[in-house]
């Protein structure tokens, strides 16, 4: 009979999904929870009977915890993953892996040091709909790829960037962006999952229905590296939220899902549709709920498989099915989408990998300053700045600059 291995959950937001995960999964034990929260702590801890951490440190010192899920705001990903990584702790890390891909190397570099495992909560590869379209799509049957379409017309009330447990959302230092970093990393995973890698981006965002310092909508223009054109719609201005839609065509056939379920399989090679309407029946309307409306509504079920997979993955001496490497490239492609917007010009993916993204103002605001200056005169002595070609004039192309970027705390454990 193979062995119980033992879990830890840091950060009981997001992370009251994992319990519930590991609690469900055979041959996982949840022996501990960790967050700052009393309040939040030790109910969950009663409810399912294991230790409770206020702090990292003290976690760090627990023998019986094998991996440790990491559900803390995005930011402090990477910082407090590393540390559990050099206590020789594995990982599962929730989406995005950390909020800029030169943080992910660092974590990367740690797991590589100590030898341990580390998986992303990237769920929807798991779906049995989405694994048939990308076996679809690897087989040719769709031809030569032309387009890739992402939309995420989501809502959130104000209250939900509020408040103890909220006020780090919508923010660039610990949520990384917005609608498109927190919400919309899953549609931009699923996206290059199935289609493949992209490699050049051009966006503009922005801050239109809340209180936020980041964005909460996104538009984006996709170059892939296999030569299909790609659009990124993200938002939490909604109301009351619709679910995910991605299209998905090329030169012989055009696949449409919404949400978990599928829409439309149309294929050169079933001209009768007699394959769709078995897919129809398997995967057709009413299949998940969604949480396009409510941050709580996911289910838990692909989480459930992730911390299956890890088991396995320790048990079996192999790497988990999504590694923490293959969920940095949509951490990538986003943090290129902003770059393209804060500066209106198409950026390739990767092309920076670590600078902070409070570094650079909107592309609108520096036209705006620009020609601000041009009334006064150029103070002496001032130095003169490098010119990037300004985004399209329209209202509310990008977001206000984001407040000085501070060092993630690696000892908290808030709230996701």
């Amino acid at each position: 009979m193979s062995r119980e291995i033992g879990f830890a959950v840091v950060g009981l937001g997001m992370g009251r999904h994992h319990c519930k995960a590991i609690q469900a999964a055979p041959g996982a034990r949840l022996v501990a929870v960790c967050d700052l929260d009393e309040e939040r702590l030790r109910p969950t801890a009663q409810e399912y009977g294991c230790r409770a951490y206020a702090t990292v440190e003290e976690l760090l010192g627990d023998d019986q915890v094998e991996v440790v899920n990491i559900a803390t705001p995005s930011g402090t990903h990477a910082a407090i993953g590393s540390r559990f990584a050099a206590a020789g702790k594995h990982l599962i890390v929730e989406k995005p892996a950390d909020i800029l891909a030169g943080r992910i190397e660092e974590l990367l570099a740690a797991v590589s040091k100590h030898g341990v495992k580390a998986a992303g909560i990237f769920q929807s590869r798991l779906d049995p709909l989405n694994i048939r379209i990308r076996h679809c799509i690897q087989q040719g049957r769709l031809g030569s790829l032309i387009g890739a379409h992402g939309h995420l017309p989501w809502y959130r009330a104000q209250s939900y960037y509020e408040g103890r447990h909220g006020s780090w959302k919508g923010t660039w230092d610990l949520d990384g962006g917005g609608s498109l970093m927190n919400q919309g990393v899953h549609t931009v995973d699923l996206l290059q999952w199935l289609v493949g890698p992209v490699a050049a981006v051009m966006g503009g965002f922005g801050v239109f229905g809340h209180r936020i310092e980041a964005e909460d909508q996104t538009v984006a223009l996709l170059r892939f590296a296999n030569g299909a054109l790609g659009t990124l719609y993200t938002t939490t201005c909604c109301y009351p939220g619709f679910n995910q839609r991605l299209t998905l065509y090329g030169t012989r056939g055009t696949i449409i899902k919404e949400e978990g379920s599928l829409h439309s399989w149309k294929m050169q090679d079933d001209p009768e549709g007699r394959e769709e309407q078995e897919l129809l029946a398997l995967y057709g309307a009413g299949r998940k709920a969604s949480g396009a409306a409510d941050p709580m509504a996911v289910g838990f079920d692909g989480h459930t498989q992730i911390v299956v997979d890890m088991i396995g993955a320790i048990l079996e001496g192999r790497q988990p099915l999504i590694t923490l490497e293959s969920a940095r490239h949509a951490v990538e492609i986003i943090n290129a989408i902003y770059l393209a917007g804060r500066t209106g010009r198409e950026v390739r993916v990767g092309e920076q990998l670590a600078p902070a993204p409070t570094a650079q103002k909107p592309a609108a605001q520096k036209a705006k300053a620009k020609a601000k200056t041009k009334t006064k005169p150029k103070a002496k002595g001032a130095q003169k700045t490098g010119k990037s070609r300004p985004a399209p004039k329209q209202k509310k192309t990008a977001s206000r600059p984001a407040a000085k970027a501070k060092k993630p705390a690696a000892k908290k454990a808030k709230r996701r």
